[in-house]
């Protein structure tokens, strides 16, 4: 592999650019590609009956250069077509698995600053899934790196614990999952839950969908260190490989149109000349809003 396209934005369709990539090069693959019949002034619009076909042979190839102990995430939505949610999306899944990926996990982002709106059949749409998917059950998770404050649950709920929070408390229904409350007495700091409370990207990038520098960063710290390699094959303005390089790690953006290259690159640029100044990151979590619950 030329190291020339290390920490580069490659103009071209991705499922062609990785064919230049070896087997089990990339530590962590976050993407949100062209919704079906989004972007198409930009993209061209993929038709939702022929989304899972179009989008199967670039997975085959993020399969290939994915390391074994990395992780892919799709920010991806269905579409409402003829009143009704499109069922692509639960049918890429199924297809996926087919070609060996492991469907781990299902994170979703809430918008909280999504704009109000009426609808006949329908509320506000303010979320959007993020799905996880490793080729092995052993993959790369660095949990304490995205550990979120206890919450103001814990001033009343820690205080006074009975006889059952000081040991291990199974699940009534009989799940095989239980808990020790007593566990978080006297810490400050939870695990988060899988739902992600961040507003979208009001800024304006010159692209039809950006989302927060802080989606991307959140998964970077959660599934790779400092060094690990990152991959957007759909890079669009720039934002995931933004994040990679202001978290110390390398990155490769791909794109397929020249204008949104140049604008990732004047990013990027602009990112390498702040660098010395750039904050600690690990306080990230201050911009998420946190459930005042049991973490």
């Amino acid at each position: 592999m030329n190291s020339r396209y290390l920490n580069q934005i490659i103009l071209g369709d991705c499922e062609s650019v990785l064919k230049k990539f070896p087997d089990n090069y990339f530590d962590l693959i976050f993407t949100s590609p062209p919704y079906a019949d989004q972007r198409k002034n930009t993209y061209g619009g993929i038709n939702p009956n022929n989304y899972v076909d179009w989008f199967l042979p670039k997975t085959q190839e993020f399969l290939r250069v994915l390391k074994p102990t990395g992780s892919f995430i799709l920010n991806i939505k269905e579409r409402v077509v003829n009143g009704e949610r499109h069922t692509y999306v639960l049918e890429l899944i199924l297809e996926m698995r087919k070609q060996g990926w492991l469907w781990t996990e299902e994170f979703i982002w809430h918008k909280k600053n999504s704009v109000p709106g009426k609808w006949p059949n329908r509320f506000r749409d303010t979320w959007e899934r993020l799905l996880q998917f490793n080729k092995s059950k052993k993959f790369s998770f660095y949990q304490d790196e995205v550990m979120v404050p206890v919450g103001n649950w814990a001033k009343t709920r820690l205080t006074n614990l009975s006889e059952t929070d000081k040991k291990r408390d199974e699940s009534k229904v009989n799940s095989g999952f239980g808990k020790n409350v007593s566990n978080w007495v006297g810490r400050n700091m939870v695990y988060p839950t899988n739902v992600l409370h961040m507003a979208t990207e009001c800024a304006n990038k010159n692209h039809s969908a950006v989302f927060p520098t802080r989606l991307p960063k959140w998964f970077i710290k959660l599934f790779t260190k400092a060094g690990d390699i990152v991959l957007d094959p759909f890079n669009g303005s720039g934002t995931t490989t933004v994040a990679a390089l202001q978290l110390g790690r390398n990155f490769v953006g791909i794109d397929i149109e020249e204008e949104y290259i140049q604008i990732a690159q004047k990013r990027i640029s602009e990112v390498q000349i702040m660098m010395p100044s750039i904050a600690d990151e690990n306080s990230d979590y201050e911009d998420l809003e946190i459930d005042d619950q049991e973490g």
